[in-house]
């Protein structure tokens, strides 16, 4: 493992999914240690509020699409030209959606992997050479999802065991370089995309009653942060939060087994059939068709 990045101050850190969440979080933490910033999301209002409850003399901000690897290239460029180059980059941007295999919409399955999979490359592959001439560290945010598979979630979970493998093999590629490689995995994280599901998905809120624990319990968003921000001061190769979920990673053949799979199996036959129908009802209202005869 490289040297630590204990000061942080003007080191220049890249965030996808800048405008909210865990990214938000992560960026109040850094500018206060002193370190610059590249915050990129869809959503310019967010990221100009941001920026601005910031302050904008160490903040640059770009609306970028983790899915267009040209608006990704271009976000860099603008931050090299401003900061020099980047040291640390953090592959935040993710989606969640839920329905089971035979009942998800497609397209929907597909956009997630879009963002979750190919967002990540094309956040690294766009900084990837500014981290290297700086010996720098990527952090690539994967879930406890890929150490423990859950029902009604499985273009997540496969889009987070994959960069969870993807940050290993990158891990193995530049090494020798001087670059560093971390994945951060966290439980279910007190964010909006958490909370809106909850709210809106009856089966997933009980769901999540009926997890063992710890696997139920929903860790704050500053928690998260400090996690992270301490695991890129220390280059390190994995963050997990709350620490007990680094325990799921060494449990993860036993929790593939039949009799691993024996909590969640109790609960499928009657929670999934009703998120399925949950997930419907909420695709209809979307096309503005519910109550339709």
């Amino acid at each position: 493992m490289g040297s630590t990045l204990n000061n942080i101050a003007g080191k220049t850190v890249l965030i996808t999914g800048g405008a909210g969440g865990i990214g938000v979080e992560v960026a109040h933490r850094l500018h206060a240690k002193g370190a610059n910033l590249v915050l990129t999301d869809l959503d310019e209002t967010k990221l100009a509020a941001v920026a601005d409850d910031l302050g904008r003399d160490r903040v640059l901000v770009a609306v970028a699409d983790v899915c267009d690897l040209a608006a990704l290239e271009g976000a860099v460029a603008q931050a090299v030209e401003r900061f020099g180059g980047i040291d640390v980059v953090l592959a935040n941007a993710g989606l969640l959606t839920f329905g089971s295999v035979l009942q998800v919409d497609p397209a929907t399955f597909k956009k997630l992997i879009d963002v979750n999979i190919l967002g990540v490359f094309h956040t690294v592959r766009a900084a990837l050479p500014s981290v290297i001439e700086r010996k720098g560290y990527v952090l690539i945010v994967s879930s406890l999802a890929a150490y423990a598979a859950a029902p009604g979630v499985t273009a997540y979970n496969a889009s987070k065991a994959a960069v969870e493998h993807f940050a290993n093999a990158l891990r193995l590629e530049v090494a020798h370089r001087g670059v560093d490689v971390g994945s951060a995995h966290m439980s279910w994280i007190d964010t909006s995309m958490v909370n809106d599901q909850k709210a809106n998905l009856s089966a997933f809120s009980e769901m999540l009653t009926r997890l063992p624990p710890p696997l139920r319990t929903v860790t704050s968003v500053e928690a998260c942060g400090k996690a992270f921000v301490k695991g890129i001061e220390k280059r390190r190769r994995r963050i997990n939060c709350p620490g007990w979920v680094g325990v799921t990673r060494w449990l993860k053949p036993v929790l593939s087994t039949s009799l691993g799979e024996l909590p969640m199996r109790g609960m499928i036959p009657e929670i999934l059939p009703r998120m399925d129908a949950e997930v419907a009802a909420l695709q209809r209202a979307a096309r503005g068709d519910v109550g339709e005869a």
